[in-house]
């Protein structure tokens, strides 16, 4: 491979996402679920500016507490750049500084967004010139999510969710999202939807699918209209029994949101972050104030946006 000089640095901007509709599957051998879940980015985004060092290094700021993230080679976006390197024979280090806003455990795909934009940065960093394709496989090495983040827009995600499909969303649409203090474990949830589903415990439309989980078709038409009404009824989240069961609080604020006025709303993958979904930009804008007015945490936000990108 021909590797072009190397820039000063590199900054690349991820965004988060929310998942608008979420099918899971029956655990398999191996302890995973098969999901089929629609992605969409939204605006909130994390920054990484890469620059040359001898080692690999990661830093953190950002309006999200950063103090408990780690800084060695378990860190995602540590292990995207390590992958990276050794895929196209580099053997420069990088330090990777992240200005994080997605919240953390929020079930909004920030670790993943932070891979992502790892990937973009080293690749502009190093010049090693990696095609889409070739960096979609290798974030699809790091986690479910990360190919996701890569992509950005609207798809659906089949298998681990990294199997990516883009899906036409036309017009913009508009939410409010309510962060949590506290953050969820992706396999805590996990396992509480097993528990719950072996006790009987979860709503009809969230008992595990029979064969392979599809998204419903109307989650797409909406889309495709850019009609946030016809959307608003086609949310789902098979996850969401089981998050809302590990942090009861959760359901008081979606009753919250439904009387101020949001057309529909839900846990974001595996939470514990909440998304409603609004008519128009001024529907958001008041529900935030709403919700924020109650205590709450809330961001409006909009979708879909690009994925992972050099900020030039």
């Amino acid at each position: 491979m021909t590797i072009a000089a190397a820039q000063p640095s590199v900054h690349v901007r991820a965004p988060g996402k929310i998942n608008l509709f979420m099918r899971v599957a029956e655990p398999g051998d191996d302890g995973y679920h098969d999901v089929a879940t629609a992605y969409q980015a939204v605006s909130l985004y994390e920054d990484v500016v890469a620059t040359p060092a001898a080692g690999f290094e990661v830093s953190f700021s950002g309006s999200v507490d950063v103090s408990g993230l780690p800084v060695d080679d378990s860190n995602l976006a540590i292990r995207a750049a390590r992958l990276l390197a050794e895929e196209t024979g580099v053997t420069e280090g990088v330090h990777l500084a992240i200005d994080k806003h997605v919240p953390i455990a929020g079930g909004m795909g920030g670790g993943s967004a932070d891979a992502a934009a790892a990937l973009v940065a080293c690749d502009a960093l190093w010049g090693t010139g990696l095609t889409k394709d070739e960096l979609h496989g290798l974030a699809a090495l790091l986690g479910a999510d990360v190919p996701f983040a890569l992509a950005g827009g609207t798809a659906i995600g089949t298998g681990r969710g990294d199997r990516l499909s883009p899906v036409l969303a036309t017009g913009s649409f508009h939410w409010v999202l309510v962060f949590a203090e506290f953050g969820l474990s992706t396999p805590a949830v996990y396992g509480e939807l097993d528990r719950l589903r072996g006790e009987g415990q979860v709503p009809p439309d969230s008992v595990a699918p029979a064969g392979a989980p599809a998204v419903d078709p109307a989650v797409l038409q909406a889309l495709r209209a850019g009609d946030p009404g016809l959307l608003a009824g086609a949310l789902h989240n098979d996850l969401a029994a089981a998050a809302i069961g590990l942090a009861p609080e959760l359901d008081e604020v979606l009753r919250l949101g439904a009387s101020a006025g949001a057309l529909a709303g839900l846990v974001s993958g595996s939470g514990p972050t909440l998304a409603f979904l609004a008519e128009g930009a001024d529907e958001a804008i008041s529900l935030a104030v709403t919700l924020s007015s109650a205590g709450h945490t809330a961001a409006h936000v909009h979708g879909p946006v690009h994925g992972a990108r050099v900020v030039r």
